[in-house]
């Protein structure tokens, strides 16, 4: 079987524009969660991470800029930025995968300047498709927050199958009035930063950002960072349309599988970047799951307490972030952590430190049961 690399990426967040200076800034310790005060968007002040659209390099090759939304501007920007770095042709041979949660969800809000039939996912990537002149069919992948790293996993079977050689993958989600209210709605806002798998953590806090991805058989075509993708498996435990396993069933499963894959045993991963959403059933869920793998020692962090949660983005995100961890023999701190606030034990990372490193886990976790796994190793490690 041929091996398949993800390769050159891109993050367009609140912590800046391009993978590279991201990743320099989550090693400084910068968060980008900032304290908003936006009746629009909710009725109460809020923590979230922001992207400022008004700033975007984004060539639009004479287009207005006005007849994209802030969104499809982000995906635009994120994957142009790979496309260009990456120099492939748009042949037959090449997909596109699109991943997102919610979409142009605020095309629904009353002073949104945009058609309600804009929130429709398919329309998504066909703008996405055109913009780029794509000559496949876009595949918009919607399954609650595993949808990015869901993404990677897809485009690594399309080309195992045969039906691509490279695969662009990119994701995206908004900070809406819809998304916070649904979370306000279930008491799951955090009024401060969030404190993943900490005692005193409150909730979630939610982010937006653009993150896009090269997925590729063609080792001529890697970037520094790249990893190859081992193993990867998706397992629904259907516990509950919110509510994860209280047994973590499904992310044990995901584990499992993406391991035997892999040819991996828990013992060979050196790090894990988990979903460590902070709140109380999800963290437990995973301290339960990654116990039971007998994952409990191996040193782990939540990106969250960086960037929020970015909903279908943040397994695409995280994962991008996880490849310069690789790459740089660098385990960053779980932001916002403490003292453990879960039943069983788990090593997280506390500060961040240097360590050589060659594989990690990826795990995401989302509604109606949805889990996902993936195993990545540095490439030539």
């Amino acid at each position: 079987m041929d091996k398949v690399y993800a390769s050159h990426n891109s993050v367009l967040s609140s912590l800046g524009q391009n993978s590279a200076s991201v990743f320099e800034k989550l090693k400084d310790g910068a968060i980008g969660l900032t304290f908003v005060n936006n009746p629009k968007l909710l009725d109460r002040p809020f923590y979230a991470s922001l992207v400022d659209t008004q700033k975007l390099q984004i060539a639009l090759d004479g287009q207005d800029r006005a007849t994209f939304t802030r969104l499809e501007q982000m995906l635009l920007t994120s994957l142009g930025q790979v496309i260009q770095t990456s120099q492939i042709d748009l042949t037959e041979r090449v997909g596109l995968i699109v991943s997102t949660t919610k979409g142009n969800i605020d095309a629904l809000d009353d002073d949104n300047p945009f058609p309600p039939e804009r929130a429709y996912l398919a329309g998504l990537g066909q703008i996405v498709k055109r913009f780029f002149g794509f000559k496949t069919e876009p595949l918009v992948l919607s399954n609650a927050c595993v949808s990015g790293l869901l993404a990677i996993a897809v485009a690594k079977r399309m080309i195992v199958q045969g039906r691509f050689d490279a695969v662009f993958v990119t994701a995206g989600d908004l900070v809406s009035k819809f998304t916070l209210s649904g979370f306000n709605a279930f008491q799951a806002l955090s009024k401060g930063p969030c404190k993943p798998y900490d005692k005193n953590r409150t909730g979630i806090n939610i982010g937006e950002v653009g993150a896009s991805m090269l997925i590729t058989k063609d080792n001529s075509l890697l970037a520094e960072e790249s990893v190859e993708i081992l193993g990867d498996a998706s397992c629904n435990d259907a516990n509950h349309i919110s509510g994860p396993s209280r047994t973590g069933e499904g992310l044990y499963r995901s584990v499992q599988l993406a391991l035997a894959e892999a040819g991996r045993t828990p013992a060979d991963v050196d790090y894990i970047s988990s979903h460590g959403t902070a709140t109380e059933f999800n963290d437990e869920m995973e301290a339960i799951a990654f116990n039971r793998l007998g994952l409990q020692q191996t040193p782990l962090h939540s990106l969250k307490g960086y960037f929020g949660h970015t909903l279908g983005a943040s397994g695409l995100l995280e994962t991008i972030v996880g490849m310069h961890s690789l790459s740089q023999n660098t385990l960053l701190a779980s932001q916002g952590f403490e003292e453990l606030g879960v039943s069983k034990p788990l090593n997280i990372i506390k500060k961040t430190e240097h360590l050589f490193m060659d594989t990690f886990l990826k795990t995401a976790s989302g509604f109606g049961g949805s889990n996902t796994a993936m195993v990545l190793k540095k490439v030539g490690a």
